[in-house]
C-alpha cells in the first residue's frame, strides 16, 4: 500500500501543475483544463498563502477533487466483482474511506506546488462516454506520460483513473484490495482503512 501511496501522491501533483491544450481540444480535455485552472487559484491565492489558511485551503481544493474524480465509478472499477460482495451502506463508506486514504496521499505534496509545467497534448474518444486525456510532465531532465480516464456520467465528464508511466492507480489499487479480499470480508478491510484514516 505504501507503494501505492507514493505513486499517487506523485500524480497528483501533476494534476495541479501548469497546462497548455491544442485548439482541437474537445470537452473531456477542457474540463480536465478547467479543474486545473480551478487548483491553481487556489493554490496561487494570496488571501490562502498564510500557514493558518492551510485547512481553509485543503477544503477548497478537495471541492475541485470530488468534482474532478467520480469516485464512485474509480471505487467500482478498483474493486471489480468484490464490489457486488459489498452492501450498499459499506459501498458508502468504502468510497468515503478510501477517498480519505488518498486524499492525505496527494493533499500535502499539492501544496508544496512549485511551478512544474505539464502539457496536455492528446484526446482520445474510446467511446461516445469515455475518453482518454494524454499529458506529460515536463522537467529539465525527462519527460514523464500521465493519461486521464473519463467517463462522460449526467452529461458530465469525470476523471475514473490516471496512468503515470503506463502503470494505472486503478490496476494498483486492484491488486491490493484483491489481495485483502481474497482472505478477509468487506468488513475486514473496511475496518483497516478506518484504522488508516484515524491515524491521519
Amino acid at each position: 500500500m505504501k507503494l501505492m501511496i507514493k505513486q499517487f501522491a506523485v500524480l497528483s501533483i501533476l494534476i495541479i501543475f501548469a497546462s497548455s491544450v491544442p485548439v482541437y481540444a474537445g470537452v473531456p480535455m477542457t474540463t480536465a483544463e478547467t479543474a486545473v485552472r480551478k487548483v491553481l487559484d487556489v493554490l496561487k491565492d494570496p488571501k490562502l498563502k498564510n500557514p493558518s489558511a492551510k485547512e481553509i485551503k485543503k477544503e477548497k481544493l478537495r471541492v475541485i477533487y470530488e468534482d474532478m474524480f467520480d469516485e464512485i465509478e474509480f471505487s467500482k472499477r478498483t474493486l471489480v466483482r468484490n464490489w457486488n460482495k459489498f452492501t450498499p451502506a459499506q459501498r458508502t463508506e468504502f468510497v468515503k474511506l478510501f477517498e480519505q486514504v488518498l486524499e492525505k496521499a496527494y493533499i500535502d505534496k499539492i501544496l508544496d506546488y512549485s511551478n512544474e509545467k505539464v502539457n496536455f497534448y492528446k484526446e482520445n474518444m474510446i467511446s461516445d462516454n469515455q475518453a482518454e486525456i494524454q499529458s506529460k510532465i515536463v522537467t529539465s531532465s525527462k519527460e514523464i506520460p500521465i493519461f486521464y480516464r473519463m467517463i462522460l456520467k449526467d452529461g458530465k465528464w469525470k476523471v475514473y483513473d490516471v496512468v503515470v508511466e503506463n502503470v494505472s492507480l486503478v490496476q494498483n489499487y486492484r491488486t491490493q484490495f484483491n489481495d485483502i479480499l481474497s482472505k478477509d470480508t468487506p468488513e475486514q478491510l473496511l475496518e483497516t482503512l478506518r484504522k488508516k484514516v484515524s491515524k491521519q
